[in-house]
């Protein structure tokens, strides 16, 4: 059984042809730019075949176009018919209360991806779009499953999504915390279990998702019962370009100040904001390790703070759960920042973290275990796999 996995976003569309027999990836790429100037795809084969191509993609029906071309392609194609794949997955970032689990995509399924719009009006219009252009371009007997980001996070209890505003608020538009990466904290959560010799049922852990977005999650017996972003993935901790949570009198004060609008606000916030907006270098941590190893100090004070603030949340969560048997640092920044494990380790030492200064970097890019013998808690770096979650959820629904 072959399985499409499709990330798309705004104005990109990311792929993976996955073989479920072994759980392998045939071919992988990306679409960028899509109904923007120099619109190109990018794509890559098992075997080692590559290619970059400008092409003309308007919309993501177009793109879809280029995908299955570039699956087809006499050179370096790796299917020689489209009756080859089995079922497309879609990533989808907000799934809100109507869906706590991945579902076989029909008209009402994605009637409700739609109407939850306001609720990630940066992400849920591209899943759309990918959706309906997939439809078109692969044909409707083809199955497609949604794999709900905010899903995992859906065991929350009610004292932990509910915001302190009026509860009326709730009740008519659904304010609450969703979280979002849920995919990602699922795979880490279970390899953690495993990596700890444990059954994910008697394990108390803390999940650490740090990219250019990111969110901590606590899950006890495999069940989310805390996580860091909310209503939207605003919320939490200092990003790339986000900056989390704050008193919500700086956004007033600044909206006054500034005189901007909601729409503006909300640019600021979540554009302009986190390490961009502290360092004034780059939303890309790479080019920020760059500029405090210069000696810019703006720089070094938003790792200060992005450090600081992930040691709390940890902190937070140990409290919540009542203890921690493992955590795991995932993504971009989680799996390569040897820097920022390290400092972020010192700050928890004190519930009994004994990290291996040497693992921390033995380990990096490539995952283990970074604690020593006999740390009361045990750190992993563990790569996250997210595509093989939404294939693997494909794959259990289209077969029943």
């Amino acid at each position: 059984m072959k399985v499409l996995v499709i990330n798309a976003g705004s104005s990109s569309l990311k792929y993976q042809l996955m073989d479920m027999e072994n759980e392998s990836v045939i071919a992988k790429g990306i679409c960028e730019r899509i109904g923007m100037d120099g619109s190109c795809i990018k794509h890559s084969t098992q075997s080692g075949g590559n290619f970059v191509a400008e092409e003309p993609m308007v919309d993501h029906t177009a793109a879809f176009l280029q995908v299955k071309n570039a699956l087809l392609d006499a050179k370096h194609g790796v299917i020689s018919s489209l009756d080859e794949v089995s079922a497309i997955g879609h990533r989808i970032v907000q799934g809100g209360a109507l869906f706590s689990e991945s579902v076989l995509i029909t008209d009402e399924v994605l009637a409700g991806i739609e109407s939850l719009i306001p609720l990630a009006p940066l992400h849920n219009p591209g899943h759309v779009q990918a959706i309906k252009a997939s439809i078109g371009v692969f044909g409707t007997a083809l199955p497609q499953v949604a794999v709900f980001d905010t899903a995992f996070h859906s065991t929350m209890p009610q004292k932990a999504f509910i915001y302190p505003v009026p509860y009326e608020y709730y009740e008519k538009y659904q304010i609450r915390r969703y979280g979002f990466h849920g995919t990602s904290h699922y795979y880490v959560s279970h390899m953690l279990a495993k990596a700890l010799g444990k059954n994910i049922e008697d394990t108390k852990l803390i999940t650490c998702h740090i990219g250019n977005g990111s969110s901590i999650t606590a899950v006890s017996g495999g069940k989310v019962i805390d996580t860091s972003m909310g209503l939207t993935p605003l919320d939490g901790f200092m990003m790339g370009s986000r900056s989390g949570a704050l008193d919500p009198s700086v956004v007033t004060f600044i909206a006054e100040k500034e005189n901007i609008s909601p729409e503006q606000m909300s640019d600021l916030l979540n554009k302009k904001s986190g390490l961009l907006g502290v360092s004034g270098v780059s939303s890309d941590d790479r080019d920020v390790c760059a500029a405090e190893e210069a000696g810019n100090p703006r720089a070094k004070l938003a790792h200060e703070i992005l450090f600081y603030q992930i040691a709390k949340f940890i902190g937070s969560y140990y409290v919540a759960l009542g203890g921690c048997d493992g955590i795991v640092f995932t993504a971009g920044l989680g799996e390569n920042q040897e820097p920022l494990r390290r400092k972020v380790c010192e700050y928890i030492a004190c519930l009994g973290v004994d990290l291996d200064v040497d693992a921390n970097i033995k380990f990096n890019h490539v995952g283990g275990e970074i604690t020593k013998p006999g740390s009361k808690i045990r750190v992993f770096i563990i790569p996250t796999d997210e595509e093989l979650v939404i294939a693997r959820d494909t794959k259990r629904i289209v077969e029943g």
